[in-house]
């Protein structure tokens, strides 16, 4: 599992998860369109670590940007993302990511 640091929180892709799934899973806020790097919308600062593309996006993609909706992490990275708004007063929909296995495991 890869380790994704947002502003807000700290979490682990599933296997198979996109970025970008990652992020709406957690209550992250991004904008999307087309979920295969042809529109660009979803673009997030990349502030720590790397990622590469098995195909390059169509989309214009700027130094230290990335396209989560097609992305591939390549270890731990940190991005310049905040949870939604409409959360509760706590910022996260729950305390801990459910599908963290080893936040569930120490519970």
């Amino acid at each position: 599992m890869s380790v994704v640091i947002t502003r807000d929180k700290q979490f682990n892709l599933l296997p198979g998860e996109t970025l970008l799934e990652g992020l709406e899973r957690t209550g992250h806020d991004v904008e999307y369109q087309c979920r295969s790097g042809y529109c660009g919308m979803c673009r997030l600062e990349l502030m720590d670590g790397e990622v590469s593309y098995a195909s390059p996006p169509l989309a214009f993609v700027g130094p230290n940007e990335i396209l989560p909706c097609c992305c591939e992490l390549n270890g731990a990275v940190a991005v310049d993302c905040h949870l939604r708004a409409d959360l509760d007063s706590q910022g996260e929909l729950f305390p801990t990511d459910l599908f963290d296995l080893q936040a569930t495991s120490k519970a």
